[in-house]
């Protein structure tokens, strides 16, 4: 009678230990699996596309460059490192997208640039900044999975 006691107690402290406070919320260990700081954040590397020089690709040239540029959003996103990204609407800076990488510096986001078939053409070129924002943002691509309609 006295170990199926103890394993209950230990079972409920464990679970306690692992759970969100029910006051605030916080849950340490989805915390510790984002990287998150105390406040809930966490550096990332923010990459602005804009418009690159390559303004002579043909209508099918774009069209396979575009194909791979998202097809290796998607790798990125799959693996981890891309946290977001997306199109800007119209605007006069020439901005066309934006990723957020969940990489550690500057010249890693840059290295993972050039496996994008769209910058390595030309179509578009990139500026790249240390951005300290939500953890949560690592949450994304799952969800938006659960959101996208099948096609």
């Amino acid at each position: 009678m006295r170990i199926p006691l103890l394993l209950a107690a230990l079972l409920t402290l464990a679970a306690c230990a692992t759970a969100p406070s029910p006051v605030t919320g916080y849950d340490p260990a989805l915390a510790q699996r984002l990287g998150a700081d105390a406040r809930g954040m966490k550096m990332y590397v923010m990459v602005v596309l804009k418009t690159g020089p390559n303004t002579t690709a043909t209508a099918e040239e774009k069209e396979a460059l575009f194909e791979g540029h998202f097809a290796n959003i998607q790798r990125l996103a799959d693996a981890g490192k891309l946290a977001v990204a997306g199109p800007f609407g119209q605007n006069e800076r020439q901005w066309r997208g934006l990723y957020i990488f969940n990489v550690a510096t500057v010249a890693e986001a840059m290295e993972l640039t050039r496996t994008d078939p769209a910058i390595a053409a030309g179509i578009f070129t990139v500026e790249a900044t240390p951005w300290y924002g939500s953890a949560a943002m690592l949450e994304v691509n799952g969800i938006h999975k659960r959101l996208e309609a099948p096609k």
